[in-house]
């Protein structure tokens, strides 16, 4: 049994569902417990002082004619600080109930802090194994009467029954305990997440995952210390991370050992599983890569194509139009013939011929060699800027490195190595490659590690030697 010296205000609030920073109160119920039995109660509807959505009043019967004459929560605030000094803040999912009334509380200037206890946390612990823990499945499960449901005396009744439940589950009272040491992150874990999975985490460098109750994956982020980093996200009273702590369940994660390697997989992760509270980073442009290739007369062509149906392009871009712009220009400044270079279609000669921006080969007016010269200047001005380097980075323990692998300028991915493996050729790198796409955000995190260590991409050539 739990400190029979201790009471407990068992809580329930109705609000109007408008997120922590916009939630009002619309009605309240307090069951006051000494560990045995209920030794007082209160419940009043409230005035939120502005509407109730209608998804709110069908949910729990309140609507704005029935709190119009109801108390405002700076009239009831002293009924609350009496009914809950000196006891434990009890709540199924106590951060939610806690926080809209310490938000009441701030509004009015008052500093309102109590310990917390938390009944979905409590019979996760207790009552393992049930498929839900919701209020409504969990009496069900454990054959609680659940009357006036999301009506706060009718919940708070409820609680209170399941609370004297799990009081006498926990024989020794060692669960109380242990939930009410000072410094304990069982009431800061979100209600539906076990302990265990969160202590699992590592304090390492890498990628993590928010996961819902379907095994979705709901947000995805990178830290250098994932465990000390997914707890932030715990703390954080914004209403996107609230939300988001709520209907997490589970964590995993990947380790990368570097936080570039960290950075690139983030980014990579959120566009395949486009995560629900992953803003940034979402849309997938892959882009587009410029190639040479040659007719069955000889005849140069440059073209474009998407990124993936381009295995070694001569440079690369993220939009039709900017791509399309710059092979106008390339096609302007080598004299090349817009029809060959993919920019005019269904024509015998191109306009360009016409402008005597074309030196005819369109009309076989010039030679096949003297028309491929200019392409390959035009092949070597566009890939000028698209060297191939290798990135050496930390492995994910000390017996591995890792390194990110560019090529022509188009990132490839990255890899993990054994330490006492040599690896001196770019043909034996790629063994060790983890193939990811190329993308405008990936080139952004390169561009901004490059801007920073400079000395540490490695210059490649396919037939030279290196040391990694």
């Amino acid at each position: 049994m739990a400190d029979n010296s201790l009471k407990y205000a068992i809580i329930d609030v109705e609000t109007t569902g408008m997120g922590i920073h916009g939630n009002r109160i619309t009605e309240i119920a307090i069951l006051l417990h000494d560990g045995q039995k209920v030794i007082d109660e209160y419940e009043s509807l409230v005035n939120p002082e502005c509407s109730i959505p209608h998804s709110i009043t069908r949910l729990t019967g309140i609507h704005d004619y029935m709190v119009e004459d109801a108390p405002k929560f700076y009239e009831i605030a002293k009924k609350v600080i009496q009914m809950t000094t000196d006891c434990i803040f009890v709540a199924h999912n106590v951060n939610f109930d806690y926080n809209v009334i310490h938000k009441e509380f701030a509004d009015l200037g008052f500093p309102f802090r109590r310990k917390k206890l938390c009944t979905v946390r409590l019979a996760r612990k207790l009552i393992p194994g049930l498929p839900s823990y919701s209020l409504g499945k969990l009496c069900t499960s454990v054959g609680i009467p659940l009357n006036d449901r999301h009506r706060a005396m009718g919940d708070t009744r409820a609680t209170t029954i399941l609370f004297d439940k799990l009081l006498t589950l926990d024989t020794d009272g060692a669960v109380f305990d242990s939930f009410l040491k000072p410094g304990s992150r069982q009431a800061t874990l979100p209600p539906g997440l076990p302990k265990s999975v969160f202590d699992q985490l590592p304090e390492r460098t890498g990628v993590y995952y928010f996961r819902d109750q379907k095994d979705e994956i709901i947000y995805i982020g990178k830290a250098i210390n994932i465990k000390k980093r997914v707890l932030s996200h715990f703390y954080d009273k914004k209403n996107r991370e609230v939300a988001m702590c709520q209907q997490t369940v589970n964590l995993t994660f990947e380790e990368t050992g570097s936080e570039l390697v960290a950075l690139l997989l983030e980014s990579a992760e959120i566009k395949h599983h486009y995560p629900m509270y992953n803003r940034a980073q979402r849309r997938n442009n892959e882009g587009f890569g410029v190639f040479s290739y040659e007719d069955r007369s000889g005849l140069m062509h440059l073209a474009w194509n998407s990124l993936k149906n381009v295995p070694q392009p001569i440079t690369k871009f993220y939009n039709t139009t900017e791509t399309r712009r710059f092979m106008e220009l390339v096609c302007e400044k080598f004299e090349l013939c817009p029809k060959y270079c993919h920019l005019q279609s269904n024509v015998n000669s191109c306009f360009h011929y016409q402008i005597k921006k074309c030196k005819g080969i369109c009309r076989g007016e010039e030679q096949v060699s003297s028309y491929n010269e200019r392409v390959r200047q035009a092949v070597a001005y566009m890939g000028n800027d698209n060297k191939s380097y290798v990135i050496p980075q930390r492995g994910r323990n000390n017996e591995e490195r890792s390194f990110v692998l560019i090529e022509n300028g188009i990132y490839q991915g990255y890899g993990f190595i054994d330490q006492e493996q040599q690896v001196s050729t770019l043909s034996e790198l790629r063994e060790f490659l983890i193939l990811k796409k190329d993308n405008r955000d990936v080139q952004r995190i390169l561009r901004g590690f490059r801007n920073k260590n400079e000395s540490k991409f490695i210059p490649l050539q396919e037939e030279s030697a290196f040391i990694l």
